[in-house]
């Protein structure tokens, strides 16, 4: 578990936030007083970043936005 000031927070969220991505536990601190505990969501892999896992995907039926568009081009 990792201690850091608010204003330590403030300068370096991106990096922080990165290391709660790879399963680092953060405490925030104000005045020397804890305010937050910033860790990563229950379930979550800590051996890969959320933004290198694959997304959802989202399927419908029916044709595709694609060939819908191309059919209305051509009338």
């Amino acid at each position: 578990m990792k201690t850091v000031t608010f204003t330590e927070f403030r300068k370096k969220a991106s990096q922080l936030l990165s290391d709660v991505e790879g399963g680092q536990t953060i405490v925030v601190l104000r005045h020397g007083k804890p305010i937050a505990e910033i860790s990563p969501p229950p379930g979550q892999r800590a051996d890969q970043p959320s933004w290198k896992r694959p997304g959802l995907r989202l399927a419908s039926k029916g044709a595709s936005l694609s060939v819908a568009i191309l059919e209305e081009r051509e009338t």
